[in-house]
């Protein structure tokens, strides 16, 4: 064992007993009562199934109280606040989590040394794509719907037009009007979605003429159409697209309550909706009362392939870095000691391999 690790363990050992007999009955035989640690419930840092715990803080903070005899008594906690209070209020003597470290936190708690570095990143609905009512709505607004309606306008009139014509010129022509419609109005489409006609040209160098003109239309009604649409839907994607935080000027973007998201987001004027959990917020998204969601990304990423409904993705870099340490009241005598461990773990490696047992992280 390193010699600062060795370190670290004695003075926690004597911080330890400094606070475990603050806390204990008048006897000299007294036995020590157990610490009482509040966990923030947030996979992958603090998962609960059952009585059983795991995640990277939880990981990281039972290796340190076995290391040093520590009998630790868990209370769980929705929000960051929540356990905050309970901390402020000498409820509980520790809390372990993805607690970020600020200098607001730090007038009314301590926190240790910082155990992870992390930062915010966003969760949305991925894309279905455009409904047919969507797509006829973005049309009209672009102006293309009405042009559209005149080319339909057009076909049927020149439907009419050709059969018109054709009874009287030619002989092979349907002579029922609705057989003679049908097969007016399918020659007509044909020209105007493929550019091409099925039928012969009549009156020689004229007709072919005719026939020619008829398929540089088609070719210019295809053009428009499919231009049209496709522009429209570029420039619906690119509008409902959420990348970064740029993004998110007009939208109502959900954030954990008493969290660092909702201090960001007040903090750069979203509009925002609080929820107590990230499985709520989730389901809100899901349900469009949301646009996205702000939360810690490594959180995100684990709650989208783990537990999240199909459909949410997490996207753009991370932002706002942050740090997280365990947090213990003003002046404990356990804030010093679990910083010295916290060190140590460092040091031997042991928060290296639970990032990467966790996070995947590597370096």
């Amino acid at each position: 064992m390193h010699f600062p690790a060795l370190l670290a363990r004695l003075l926690f050992a004597v911080l330890l007993l400094s606070f475990s007999t603050s806390n204990t009955v008048a006897q000299d035989d007294a036995p020590a009562e157990p610490v009482k640690v509040g966990v923030y419930l947030s996979a992958p840092f603090v998962a609960r199934e059952g009585d059983t715990y795991s995640g990277l803080a939880y990981d990281l903070f039972h290796e340190i109280a076995q290391r040093n005899q520590i009998t630790p008594v868990y209370v769980d906690y929705e929000t960051p606040r929540d356990l905050l209070a309970a901390i402020n209020a000498g409820e509980i003597d520790v809390g372990i989590g993805n607690i970020t470290i600020t200098r607001e936190r730090e007038d009314f708690v301590d926190f240790t040394q910082p155990w992870h570095d992390g930062g915010l990143r966003i969760m949305t609905a991925a894309s279905d794509g455009l409904s047919l009512g969507e797509l006829l709505g973005e049309l009209g607004d672009a102006g293309h719907l009405r042009a559209l309606l005149w080319l339909g306008c057009i076909i049927v009139v020149a439907t009419i037009l050709l059969t018109l014509f054709d009874r009287k010129f030619d002989k092979d022509f349907p002579r029922g009007w609705l057989p003679g419609l049908i097969d007016s109005f399918h020659h007509v489409v044909s020209i105007a979605t493929s550019g091409r006609t099925s039928r012969k040209p009549m009156f020689g160098a004229f007709g072919k003429l005719l026939s020619a003109f008829w398929l540089v239309c088609g070719v210019a009604v295809l053009a428009f159409v499919t231009s049209s649409v496709a522009s429209v839907m570029t420039a619906a994607a690119v509008t409902d697209e959420i990348k970064s935080v740029a993004d998110l000027g007009d939208r109502t973007v959900g954030v954990l309550a008493g969290g660092m998201s909702e201090a960001y987001a007040k903090k750069i004027g979203l509009t925002i909706r609080p929820f107590r959990t990230l499985g709520e917020a989730s389901q809100a998204l899901g349900e469009q009362r949301i646009d996205a969601i702000i939360a810690d990304g490594s959180v995100l990423e684990y709650h989208v392939h783990h537990e999240a409904q199909a459909g949410l993705q997490v996207v753009g870099p991370l932002f706002d870095p942050e740090k997280y340490g365990f947090v213990t009241a003003n002046e404990s005598p356990l804030g010093k000691a679990l910083s010295l461990e916290v060190l140590g773990a460092h040091e031997d490696g042991t928060t290296q391999a639970l990032r990467t047992k966790y996070l995947g992280i590597e370096h």
